[in-house]
């Protein structure tokens, strides 16, 4: 089979050979334990949304249509000293950064957040004025003489935007204006909230169309985490009232141009409003986190087929040994056989995760994936 009816027919419980093996990533201070375990990192490219050969992932390829502001704001540091730093990044929101521990960039624990671009509606005006929809600078260089015609003949999965690059309703909203500004707004500003919800959705059709109007993708994904532990960030009315028309009308935009799937990505737990993104059109979450209670074969049980699923693995298992590694798989099989399920870690790997667990992992998996667990 190809990886594209590979992906497809689990995604429609089909018969596949195997299903499809995917997984997100690692820290980078998993890295430097790996190395440290004799992994050669330089054998390893680390994007592994779009696969990795060393782990035997299957590859997909992402179409870098930038979403994004245009112009960035100046990244830069505004205070630095042994023991933090203050930046403001290129979305202009400035963080307090501990420096220890920082590895490749990627630090110990989240930034202090200190300031956000938009703390009013006059700063929203101004803000929309870097989303200006059709930039040519927005798609890959001479995309239409040089790659349309493999996209046309491919046979793998190809995905309208890099992972992250469109953001979602709620995910763009925080990082306009943080999550506590933006729990408040809905009530203070509810114009203006309705106004960003509805100006995403638009802008995010027009920076689509112009690839949209030339290809069919497998799938675009909305990337919103929205939820904590035990439940989303926002009430499910405040998801019905300003969210969901706006969501609903950016999926049926995307799939009545030739987008197969639409795909949510959430941390923690969105359970509350899963059957409001079902009504919206979606057609799979992930990554299912296990500490939050995300337990895929109950999320099955629960929702039925019409709502398909990926992730699920408990990073907090593979840290473990191998007995509860293979025990933890093998409470994965019957949602396997059933189809509509792509196991994967449940986030990114942590460096509790010992580069022997993980080899395991990845081996068990591979039987897991082909029904022979």
């Amino acid at each position: 089979m190809t990886e594209r009816e590979r992906f497809i027919n689990t995604m429609e419980y089909k018969p596949v050979d195997h299903i499809p093996n995917y997984e997100l990533g690692v820290w980078p201070q998993t890295v430097a334990c790996w190395e440290k375990e004799g992994l050669k990192a330089t054998d390893l490219h680390w994007d592994w949304f779009t696969g990795e050969e060393y782990f035997n992932m299957n590859s997909r390829e992402f179409i870098p249509v930038n979403y994004g502001m245009i112009p960035p704001f100046e990244q830069k540091v505004l205070e630095k000293t042994d023991r933090y730093e203050i930046i403001q990044n290129s979305i202009g929101i400035v963080t307090k950064a501990l420096i220890e521990g920082t590895v490749g960039g990627g630090r110990l624990c989240m930034d202090q957040y200190l300031k956000f671009p938009v703390e009013k509606p006059e700063d929203f005006k101004e803000l929309k004025k870097r989303y200006i929809a059709n930039l040519p600078v927005r798609y890959p260089p001479q995309w239409k003489t040089q790659r349309l015609s493999g996209w046309k003949n491919r046979e793998h999965v190809l995905v309208l935007g890099q992972n992250c690059a469109a953001g979602g309703f709620y995910w763009r909203a925080r990082e306009w204006m943080g999550t506590e500004n933006l729990s408040l707004a809905w009530y203070d500003y509810p114009e203006m909230m309705h106004e960003m919800m509805e100006f995403y959705a638009d802008f995010t059709i027009e920076v689509s169309k112009s690839i949209l109007e030339e290809i069919d993708t497998e799938y675009f994904n909305l990337s919103e985490d929205f939820a904590m532990k035990t439940g989303p960030l926002l009430s499910p009315y405040t998801f019905k009232e300003f969210i969901f028309p706006h969501m609903k009308r950016l999926v049926t935009f995307l799939k009545s141009h030739r987008v197969k799937y639409v795909t949510l990505d959430s941390d923690g737990n969105p359970e509350a409003i899963i059957p409001m993104l079902m009504d919206a059109g979606i057609d799979l979450i992930w990554p299912l986190e296990r500490a939050s209670d995300m337990d895929p074969v109950r999320i099955r049980k629960k929702f039925g087929k019409n709502l398909r699923l990926s992730g699920g693995v408990d990073k907090r298992e593979l840290a473990k040994d191998k007995k509860a590694i293979y025990n933890h798989l093998k409470e994965l099989v019957p949602l396997v056989e059933e189809g509509g399920y792509i196991p994967t870690v449940d986030h990114t790997v942590p460096p509790e995760v010992s580069l022997e667990n993980f080899r395991y992992y990845m081996e068990q998996k591979q039987f897991l994936l082909a029904g022979k667990l």
